[in-house]
């Protein structure tokens, strides 16, 4: 378990190390095409502390909501760049920043805007660089995110094993389908549908979608393999993944309460951990989805007061569940950001690849309507979550 200390400061460990993973993505990027980016900040808003070193000043700043990598833009005084706005109001692409326009200590006499009075060359915007290079800049920090949850998921595979729970029957429902098929108390299953069984997971997953027909389940029962047809029962049960309420087979057992941890070698813990980073990223995809169709209610959404108390109540768990939420977290603010919302990520690509099918650059006025929508989509999502987060605050 963590001290008490620890467990409090579980939410900055989760926000920081998330947004500073997906933002190093950017920043990295950028350097390596040759952009210039002044600002590596963490939180939005004014700045609170931090250090200049070299062309840029990493920062910590007012709002803990996020971050961003500021770079050069030629539209730097429309548009707020790649991701994020920056609190200095000294332009990028002109000279008109001054001494007095930014933070103390940070004004150098031969440096560039912001930060000093010599412009941003051109060839160092984002609109400089080709379709390919931005593109690998926008979609770099969900590479790091993808990256950390599988890091963090192997290692955790690595240093505690595959935790699962054993397909053995604890006890079988009478007169359900199992026991009607003959399966009884102890037996292990081994395969159904021909398919190995190991995890008590794995027979869910197998049986939960059959609303039709039969299955063939195999069962290690002493030193005897056995084999059996068992025709799940229709019931309504709730998705695991979206919360919706739909037909699901059921064969009436119970499992044995049992834990067991399989040591594994690197490699077995890498291959799980890329493993599960691709089921949970099917899952965000599959809820996401659900949104759209409205099977998912918008309801169930939590947000930074959500995530705060999860985070709290993971690290008095265990330093495990701790990285585990990690993990999660890691994997959702990727693919969220992927999805086509022109300030995300996923919107700024389409909008780069829509250029080069298109042949030319948008106009100005597009592309600001386009940022506005963008703003107000996110902006948009942001209360409904708080107001998710408030509410379950109050009805608890």
């Amino acid at each position: 378990m963590l001290s008490s200390l620890s467990v409090y400061i579980a939410p900055l460990l989760v926000f920081g190390l998330v947004v500073f993973v997906h933002e190093l993505g950017h920043f990295v990027a950028a350097k390596m095409c040759g952009v210039y980016a002044p600002v590596f900040s963490l939180g939005w808003g004014r700045r609170l502390f931090g250090w200049k070193r070299g062309e840029t000043d990493y920062r910590v700043s007012l709002i803990p909501l996020g971050g961003y990598v500021r770079m050069a833009s030629r539209d730097d005084d429309a548009l707020s760049g790649i991701e994020g706005a920056d609190a200095e109001r000294g332009s990028l692409d002109t000279a008109s920043g001054g001494a007095d326009k930014v933070p103390g200590g940070l004004w150098d006499p031969q440096g560039m805007a912001p930060f000093g009075p010599k412009a941003v060359p051109a060839d160092r915007w984002v609109e400089s660089k080709s379709a390919l290079a931005r593109v690998f800049i926008l979609s770099a920090g969900v590479i790091m995110n993808i990256v950390l949850t599988v890091t963090v998921l192997s290692g955790l595979h690595l240093n505690y094993g595959n935790r699962y729970v054993p397909a053995v029957i604890d006890s079988v429902v009478v007169d359900a389908p199992a026991a009607r098929a003959g399966l009884q108390s102890g037996d292990r299953i081994v395969a159904i549908g021909g398919s190995p069984i190991k995890a008590w997971v794995e027979v869910q997953d197998r049986v939960t979608p059959v609303t039709s027909g039969s299955l063939a389940v195999e069962v290690q029962r002493g030193t005897e393999r056995l084999s059996f047809s068992v025709t799940p029962q229709v019931a309504e049960g709730q998705d695991p993944i979206t919360g919706a309420m739909k037909p699901v087979g059921r064969i009436g057992v119970l499992v044995r309460d049992s834990v067991v941890r399989e040591s594994l070698s690197i490699g077995e813990a890498v291959v799980l951990g890329s493993s599960r980073t691709w089921k949970m990223a099917t899952d965000v995809v599959t809820v996401l989805g659900g949104l759209v169709s409205g099977e998912v209610s918008a309801k169930n959404l939590g947000g930074p007061i959500q995530i705060a108390r999860t985070s709290v109540q993971a690290a008095r768990n265990g330093a495990e569940m701790l990285w585990s939420l990690i993990a999660f977290l890691s994997l959702n603010i990727a693919v969220l950001n992927l999805v086509p919302i022109p300030v995300l990520d996923g919107g700024q690509i389409l909008m780069v690849v829509a250029e080069r099918i298109k042949g030319s650059e948008f106009s100005m006025r597009t592309r600001e309507a386009f940022a506005r929508v963008g703003v107000l989509a996110v902006l948009a999502l942001i209360l409904l979550v708080t107001f998710n987060d408030l509410r379950s605050v109050f009805t608890q």
